[in-house]
């Protein structure tokens, strides 16, 4: 493929404003960036943020809070979902990932207690809520703390 043989997607209707060719363009002449000034200049424009030389309000604004670099981000999933996998089932992330239940395994999976369980099966998850467990257990279930 070359640069000349590039095409639209098929069935696409966008066409690209042609600016600064022409009165009966509707946009020839300035090309829509009005007379002079710094935004009609080349690579003209204020960075984001700019007010004028007015403070700008992102440093104006008090300082709040910080980020902890350690925390531990988990994928959340309550008991419900695991109702799809076979009673017997050892149930861990990479297993719920294939099933599609969660998209990324992140730090771990904490299981939490909404819905209701009605098979037995083995869950192997970083963290359980306390409801989570006891509806699992219920079930005549496990959960593992891994």
């Amino acid at each position: 493929m070359r640069l000349e043989e590039l095409q639209p997607a098929q069935g696409s209707k966008f066409v690209a404003k042609r600016k600064g060719r022409g009165p009966g363009s509707g946009n020839g002449k300035t090309a829509g960036k009005g007379h002079k000034g710094q935004n009609a200049r080349s690579g003209g424009g204020v960075r984001p943020g700019f007010e004028g030389g007015q403070m700008p309000l992102y440093r104006r604004l008090p300082k709040r809070g910080f980020t902890n670099i350690f925390a531990k981000e988990y994928v959340e999933v309550n008991v419900e979902k695991l109702d799809l996998f076979d009673s017997g089932t050892e149930i861990t992330a990479e297993l719920l990932k294939q099933a599609g239940v969660i998209s990324k395994v992140k730090d771990g999976v904490k299981v939490l207690g909404r819905g209701e369980v009605t098979k037995s099966f083995t869950v192997k998850a970083a963290k359980f809520s306390e409801s989570a467990a006891a509806k699992i257990a219920a079930a005549g279930g496990k959960a593992e703390v891994i």
